[in-house]
């Protein structure tokens, strides 16, 4: 997962109090179809905002209502949980149930996802922290740079006449700073080379994070060291601005921030459950494996504190959403106790010819919006009729009836394979304007859709 904050779908206030109805709105701008999945997890955010109105003694007793997605690859039950994280400004974080079968890996990985969650949470809030500071940082940035050009002289009897002299002179520099005249100027700047090594922990249960902070402990062992280095003058106040936006965070009230936001607002999405629905049979083999995985993630589902390098984290109140295609298995398969902890179930639809034809063109994110997007950087355009993104998707359609069915991811293929040519020659094609119709998708795509072997290995 990135760390970088997410951007608000809409753009809406982080905390506004959103009605289920707003939220499924808001998850149309780039998600087709699918309502039953987007009002049941626009039910449970709101959920969330009525807890945070009652009583601290009810609030503690109100449990999220983990959800199951049903449904094929490619449908949108991975896009329906991110969008929904980051309309909520939530750390979000997608792990995939098969990875814990891996040997020697269950234990660690189970506690990892709240370790991982936490870790983007304190990324989130100290982005945050970061533009609170940050006009304050390059103030003392320009400051400090401006200290540079034209270093104070201490004259015990210095004239009013030469301080104000000297003071004129300075915002003189400041102005030349501010209107970038001075950018390619160089200046000498102390830059600390940072070299702290990473330990890990080899335990019988896996590869384990180190819970101390070594830093702290040898402050003078890990401190790196500190060297003179010529930079331009717009990198240096860049350099110079970061270092006092780091002055300037409470790292402390960050860590605090983030841990109360993991625990009340957090968001992981599990997907590939199916993976490992599967019961003990006869004591042995892969059913073992699968039946102890969903027992190792069930603590942490049903609520329970985990040790993070940033404190203490508890998992009662996170709020977990997970998926799977349950063709050879079903949820029941799962052991009782983890059934339980995910009341609602919700099916989500196979894709058909309408939905990539509304796919492709509909939501803020269209691929086809994307292309035409690209293309225009080389002064190319791209202008697709009706008759195109109708042939599109049938092909789409076709291909994964035929066929693995991948759902929308099809289309990526699809549209790759067909601008193929246009993109390679974008370059040279500057001024143009290239008009994608029926014709031109049949051309570009129709013997391989024919050819069932090459699609499969194309397409």
């Amino acid at each position: 997962m990135s760390s970088s904050l997410p951007v608000l779908v809409g753009q809406r206030p982080a905390g506004e109090n959103l009605t289920p109805k707003e939220i499924v709105r808001e998850l149309d701008k780039y998600i087709i179809g699918q309502k039953q999945a987007k009002k049941a997890v626009a039910i449970a955010l709101r959920n969330r905002i009525r807890r945070m109105k009652l009583s601290p003694e009810m609030a503690e007793e109100v449990a999220p209502k983990n959800i199951i997605m049903i449904g094929p690859t490619g449908v949108g039950k991975t896009e329906i949980a991110r969008r929904l994280s980051r309309l909520a400004h939530s750390p979000f974080l997608k792990v995939e149930a098969s990875k814990f079968t891996e040997v020697g890996y269950v234990g660690r990985d189970v506690e990892s996802m709240i370790r991982d969650l936490v870790e983007i949470a304190v990324n989130l809030v100290k982005q945050e922290h970061r533009r609170r500071v940050r006009s304050r940082a390059e103030q003392r940035a320009e400051e400090r740079l401006l200290d540079m050009l034209l270093p104070t002289k201490r004259v015990p009897d210095a004239s009013l006449d030469a301080v104000e002299q000297h003071a004129a002179t300075r915002e003189k520099l400041r102005a030349k700073l501010r209107d970038g005249s001075l950018d390619e100027r160089e200046v000498e700047v102390e830059v600390t080379e940072r070299s702290f090594p990473s330990f890990e922990i080899f335990t019988s249960s896996g590869v384990e994070e180190m819970g101390v902070n070594l830093r702290e402990m040898m402050p003078g062992m890990f401190g790196g060291r500190s060297k003179r280095r010529k930079m331009k003058i717009v990198d240096a106040l860049g350099y110079i601005a970061a270092e006092e936006e780091d002055r300037l965070l409470d790292m402390d009230a960050i860590n605090r921030e983030a841990r109360r936001r993991t625990e009340e607002a957090g968001i992981i999405f599990i997907d590939e459950l199916d993976k490992v629905a599967g019961r003990e049979a006869g004591g042995r083999g892969p059913d073992v494996s699968r039946e102890g995985v969903q027992r190792d993630i069930l603590p942490i589902v049903e609520g329970t504190t985990v040790t993070t390098k940033y404190g203490v984290v508890r998992t009662d109140h996170i709020l977990f959403l997970a998926a799977g295609a349950f063709h050879v298995s079903k949820p029941s398969d799962l052991v009782p106790e983890l059934q339980g902890r995910f009341p609602i179930r919700v099916e989500l639809d196979s894709l058909t010819k309408g939905d990539f034809e509304r796919i492709l063109t509909e939501p803020r994110n269209a691929l086809i919006k994307q292309y035409k997007a690209l293309m225009a950087t080389e002064d190319v355009e791209l202008e697709f009729n009706d008759e195109a993104v109708a042939e599109i998707a049938a092909f789409a359609e076709s291909v994964n009836d035929r066929t693995e069915n991948i759902g929308a991811r099809r289309l990526h293929t699809i549209m790759e394979k067909l601008l193929e040519e246009v993109s390679f020659e974008g370059p040279d094609m500057a001024g143009k304007k290239v008009s994608v119709d029926r014709e031109y998708v049949h051309r570009m795509l129709a013997d391989i859709i024919e050819d069932e072997d090459l699609s499969r290995y194309i397409l």
